[in-house]
Order: C-alpha cells, then sequence, then structure tokens
C-alpha cells in the first residue's frame, strides 16, 4: 500500500532494461474529450478580440484591481480560451486530432476544467462543464453554489466566489499509457492548464486564488465525479464583493448515474492501484506551522558563486502573449546552434518571481530546486547550474557536457542533445513528506508542470523549440545530477533553436 509520495515515486521509476514492453490497446484508446449525454451546450461567444499584451507584461503585472469589476460571458469566454483551447487540427489513420494549448504527456490530455458561476452577466448562476471541442459550457447544477464552494476550500474562503475555475485529472486517458507512472503526468499536465489560468487572470488584471487544499470528496461529489476514474486537483477563483453566508448551508445532492458515467472515456477503464493509493493517501495536508529548512539547499545543490541575472524578456520577445499560447508546441526538431545570451537570460527571468509579492500558491516554488544544464548557450559555459527563482541569480554546480549524459538518462532520445539547454526540477520527497504529507506530492509535481508551461510560452515568444520530458532513468538521472538520495528529478524540459515551428 502507497502512504507517501516518496514511495509512490520510486515504486514508479524507469531502470534501464526493466521498464518491460507494453502494448497499447488501441481498440481501447480512451476520449480525449469528455461527454455528456442529453446535456444541451451554452454555447460561449466566439468574436471577442484578444488582448494586445506582450508576454513580459503579463508576467510581471502587479496592476491587479482588487474591488474586481463586474465580470460578463464574454469576459468568460476569452479567459477559457486563453487557458485551454484547440490550436491546430491534424488527420492521422485513425481520424482527426486536436492539439491544444497547453503541453501533455503523450498528447493524451486527462485535465479537464469545471467553472462555477455566482452573478456573471450573461450567465446563469450554476456549475458547468468547459466543453472544449464546441467551446461552450455544459450545465450540470443549476443554482448558486459559491457559498458550498468557498466552505470546502481549505481553508474557507471569506468572500463569495464570482468565477471559479476548476480543474480535474481522469485517470485512465494517461494510464492507458503509462500505467502506474501516470500519476505524474496527472499533476505535470494539470500544472500546464493552471499556469495558463495563472496568466490569463493577470492580463485580465483580475483579483484570484489558487488553492490545491479542499475538501477532496464533498468536492468530487459536487462536480459529479466518479472518483475511481476522475478527481479534483486544483481550484482557482475570482473573489467576489459577497461575504460568505453564515446561515447553514444545505448539503448538496447527488448528480445522476450518467454525469458520473462521463468519467468513463473507454470501452474498458482499467483502474491502477498505485494510481488510487497515492492520491488517496494525499487527501489530507498535514501542513505544519514550523517548516524546515530552505528546501533550496537539501538536494546538497549549492553554487560557490552566485550570479544576478541581467535583463529582461521583454528585451527579446517577438511574440505576443496570446499567439505565444496558440503557437506553442512540443518541439523536438531542434539544431546544434547556441542560444543568445540575452535571449537565455530574458528565459531564466520568466520563470523568476518577486520575492516582495509571493502569494500562497508561489510560495510552492520553494519545493523546488530549480536548475539547467548548460550545452551550447553564448557566452555561458557548459555544465550543471542552479536558479534561485526568487533572488534572480544562478550558479553552477558543476562544469562538463551533461546534456548528451542527460539524453542517455532520457530513454536515450538523441533528438535532446541537440537542445541548448536542459531545465530540471527537482525536489526532496522526504522532505515533502515530512512537511506536508502525501499531499506535498501534488503541491511540488503541480508546481513544475506551471513551471514547464510557462519555458513552453516564453520560449515561443522568443522563438525557440521546447519540449518537456517526464520519462526518464531515474536513478541514472539522479546520479548524474548528483542529488542527494532524498532527492528526485521530476520534469526535465528541452529548449533550444529549431528548424521551424509546428512540428509535434
Amino acid at each position: 500500500m502507497i502512504k507517501t509520495a516518496s514511495q509512490y515515486h520510486r515504486h514508479t521509476i524507469y531502470d534501464r532494461g526493466k521498464i518491460g514492453g507494453h502494448y497499447l490497446d488501441w481498440s481501447n484508446q480512451p476520449d480525449v474529450f469528455k461527454k455528456y449525454q442529453g446535456i444541451t451546450p451554452v454555447p460561449l461567444p466566439n468574436e471577442i478580440p484578444f488582448l494586445k499584451k506582450s508576454l513580459s507584461s503579463v508576467l510581471k503585472e502587479t496592476d491587479i484591481d482588487p474591488t474586481c469589476r463586474k465580470i460578463n460571458i464574454n469576459d468568460l469566454s476569452l479567459i477559457l480560451r486563453l487557458i485551454y483551447t484547440i490550436t491546430s487540427r491534424v488527420r492521422h489513420g485513425i481520424g482527426e486530432f486536436y492539439y491544444r494549448s497547453a503541453a501533455s504527456a503523450g498528447a493524451l490530455y486527462p485535465t479537464e476544467i469545471y467553472v462555477a458561476s455566482h452573478g456573471v452577466r450573461g450567465l446563469d448562476n450554476g456549475l458547468y462543464h468547459f466543453d472544449i471541442r464546441q467551446h461552450g459550457l455544459l450545465p450540470l447544477r443549476r443554482y448558486d453554489l459559491s457559498d458550498h464552494i468557498a466552505g470546502l476550500i481549505i481553508p474557507p474562503a471569506k468572500k463569495k466566489p464570482t468565477l471559479t475555475f476548476l480543474f480535474t485529472t481522469i485517470f485512465f486517458r494517461s494510464a492507458w499509457k503509462y500505467r502506474d507512472r501516470a500519476y505524474r503526468y496527472h499533476l505535470l499536465d494539470g500544472g500546464h492548464v493552471i499556469e495558463n489560468l495563472d496568466l490569463a487572470l493577470k492580463a485580465m488584471k483580475l483579483p484570484f486564488n489558487l488553492s490545491y487544499d479542499f475538501n477532496d470528496k464533498d468536492m468530487n461529489h459536487l462536480l459529479g465525479l466518479d472518483e475511481k476514474k476522475e478527481v479534483l486537483l486544483a481550484i482557482g477563483y475570482v473573489p467576489g464583493p459577497d461575504s460568505v453566508s453564515e446561515a447553514k448551508i444545505p448539503e448538496i445532492e447527488g448528480l445522476s448515474k450518467d454525469i458520473l458515467n462521463a468519467s468513463i472515456v473507454s470501452g474498458k477503464d482499467i483502474d491502477y492501484p498505485a494510481i488510487q493509493e497515492i492520491h488517496r493517501a494525499g487527501h489530507m495536508s498535514e501542513a505544519k506551522d514550523d517548516l524546515e529548512p530552505d528546501i533550496l539547499e537539501r538536494p546538497t545543490l549549492i553554487p560557490e558563486t552566485w550570479h544576478s541575472l541581467p535583463g529582461s524578456l521583454s528585451n527579446t520577445e517577438k511574440i505576443e502573449y496570446p499567439e505565444c499560447l496558440f503557437k506553442r508546441r512540443s518541439s523536438r526538431n531542434f539544431m546544434n546552434l547556441p542560444i543568445e545570451k540575452n535571449t537565455f537570460f530574458s528565459l531564466l527571468d520568466s520563470l523568476c518571481v518577486d520575492e516582495n509579492n509571493m502569494s500562497e500558491d508561489t510560495i510552492h516554488h520553494q519545493l523546488l530546486t530549480v536548475g539547467f544544464l548548460a550545452g551550447n548557450i553564448e557566452s555561458i559555459s557548459p555544465g550543471s547550474y542552479i536558479l534561485d527563482t526568487t533572488k534572480k541569480r544562478f550558479g553552477m554546480i558543476a562544469a562538463g557536457n551533461f546534456i548528451n549524459n542527460m539524453t542517455r538518462a532520457c530513454l536515450d532520445q538523441k533528438w535532446l542533445s541537440n537542445a541548448g539547454v536542459h531545465f530540471i526540477f527537482i525536489s526532496n520527497l522526504n522532505l515533502l513528506d515530512r512537511t506536508y504529507g502525501p499531499r506535498g506530492y501534488r503541491y511540488a509535481m503541480m508546481t513544475a508542470g506551471r513551471m514547464g508551461q510557462r519555458i513552453y510560452i516564453a520560449s515561443t515568444a522568443l522563438s525557440l523549440g521546447c519540449c518537456g520530458i517526464g520519462a526518464f532513468y531515474d536513478g541514472e538521472a539522479g546520479g548524474l545530477l548528483e542529488i542527494n538520495e532524498e532527492s528526485s528529478l521530476l520534469y526535465l524540459v528541452a529548449v533550444g533553436n529549431v528548424k521551424s515551428f509546428g512540428d509535434q
């Protein structure tokens, strides 16, 4: 029985020569679009002009209106376009396939979005499922749920959410290919989409809160989910002006069996015990008041010398923020050409946060050690480096050609050797367990996913290619990075010059 983050992560490691063959049952491939029978969608307005903003201005946006202006259905339509939208359509031998604005392991797209409205002009109060293919909303509950949602968030919200975004994952979509290891991708992929929410609401200058802590059982019940198939991972909400009611909130009735069955996405869904066990183990946070020392120091990666970051993304970006989302691709056609120095510093700057303005969710950055393996970067010596995302500085850990060795550790995917840099995200899993309990795994992995998505978008703004990697020989990768036994590599994102955009 898996009860901790470290147990799950080590249970799902890849060892060279021990992965074993895995037959993909194409006749049982999961549907990447969730379907509800007998529910008429509410169409969202399509002709909404996009914002004319640079990515740098969105990343550094601080001019947020705390009073929260009135939100209307046009605003909601635009926000959803900026969070999660279809970016291209290709035809395969088995039919058409649609790519999306957020990265996904194996293009399996386990993430779903639900929206709860309270006082959104042009939209009735209630709970809706977002239909990405039709860009519409499917009504599931036709009444105000703001008090319920506020009470189920931990700690409870004091103001009724005007607009709530609820991010779930459907287990079998990723498990069909990745089996027990799929929970890693559920969290990374969820983080990709959540980062798009963060950027969208900043771009709209709307106040918002993001929470990974809530009453799992009751929230899954509210959404009408079969918990063996689909679960809630995160909640993002825009607080409104109204205080939460002090009256006793009535219980939420169950939704129909047809709605629960919508979480089944293939003819033969297979449940993987390790996924169920680690998710259930994390149903309650065990955060302590006195946190352990800075996790940055825990993987024993401490540079002798730090260098402050010069420049900013605004000096070098070539594509505006909304266009970055639609042009984002997972590129593998890297060319072995150097990344220009100022472009690289802009990329590093895009990962940094303001240490004087850290919200609850950005504090999760401290759960990760962020680093990079420099290969072909102008004026940067090849080697392994650490990036301090709050103090905006970096330092070398060791000199050498790490790119080729990491390419071998990443299941010998040779195209990775032509990338100019590999970004790495590491966490001390034992420390996570001691500090937050198994729910800490959600915090770290979704934060790694969020930062990975930010690299994707920033790379696109800088006309660079990017591809995230969650599959690697864990022991080989850890040994190469010389991290301690308690720590593990969670995610790797490769960036470099590419022949052209659009390759998947």
